[in-house]
């Protein structure tokens, strides 16, 4: 009961402190080109994700964060929140129906709304070949990074409509999409799987006003990626083969999907965006 009546006190607390943050942040960023507009982030509590929900804030949106794991969700909200940014968080592991329905329910709870949709989250529970690869797997890899991001945006669609256009879609690949490496066998399948998905959905939008595009990250400096910006001989060959002489950084990304939020990229759909400091492609 002490715990039940802890929550109930605790709900109508959490929602003024985040009305409160919403009037202190508009003051600061209500000129950014994102002003007023809402945005759902998920597997953004750290690296690329918080990057880019942290540019979305600055840029004038209000934010709603999400990651499986509660605690890093109070860390990334008490820090954004702290740098004077409107943001709201969620606990949402995105290939669990439950946690779609709550992640949606706190948008619309709080925000009232959502103009865009930046599908992050992803896993790879496995380094090896794509043919020692165990159905259960499988099923995990493709159902985080490439059957979330349709079954959630098919929950946010019908309130994305109703904002009158220029609601905006954006998914996270790979390199490995085009560059795969054998160490990451169905990892490489789903990133791939997005670009097709990336096609499909903005054929499927246009007439509703709705953009979808696709960011492809290079070798970012993350925990995700630690396995090869820790490679010493993995980098001499990327610098030797590419030119690059820098590791990517979360920031990096960051601004591209700003940008592609914006209204300047309002004639911008299907795209795939490659963010690696060389091209795989002519």
């Amino acid at each position: 009961m002490l715990q039940a009546a802890a929550r109930a006190h605790r709900g109508p607390l959490r929602s003024r402190v985040w009305l409160s943050v919403r009037k202190s942040s508009r003051g600061r960023h209500q000129q950014g080109t994102l002003a007023n507009k809402v945005a759902v982030v998920t597997g953004s509590t750290d690296g690329i994700g918080l990057a880019i929900a942290r540019r979305l804030a600055q840029d004038g949106a209000h934010v709603v964060i999400s990651s499986r794991k509660q605690p890093h969700v109070d860390r990334a909200v008490a820090t954004l929140q702290g740098e004077g940014l409107s943001v709201r968080g969620t606990v949402c592991h995105v290939a669990k129906a439950e946690d779609q329905e709550r992640l949606v329910a706190t948008a619309l709870e709080h925000c009232g709304g959502v103009d865009f949709l930046v599908c992050n989250a992803g896993v790879n529970p496995l380094v090896g070949s794509i043919l020692g690869t165990s159905e259960q797997v499988w099923n995990k890899i493709l159902d985080v990074n490439l059957k979330a991001p349709a079954l959630l945006l098919s929950q946010l669609l019908p309130h994305m409509e109703k904002r009158g256009g220029g609601a905006v879609v954006i998914l996270v690949s790979s390199i490995s999409a085009y560059k795969p490496f054998t160490e990451l066998g169905a990892y490489n399948v789903s990133k791939t799987a997005l670009l097709g998905l990336t096609k499909t959905l903005a054929l499927e939008l246009a007439p509703k006003d709705i953009r979808v595009n696709c960011l492809v990250p290079g070798i970012i400096k993350t925990d995700f990626s630690k396995i090869y910006h820790k490679d010493e001989a993995f980098w001499k060959h990327m610098k030797e083969a590419n030119g690059i002489q820098r590791m990517g950084q979360p920031e990096d990304c960051a601004g591209i999907v700003s940008f592609l939020c914006s209204p300047d990229a309002s004639y911008i759909t299907g795209e795939s965006i490659v963010v690696a400091g060389f091209s795989p492609r002519l």
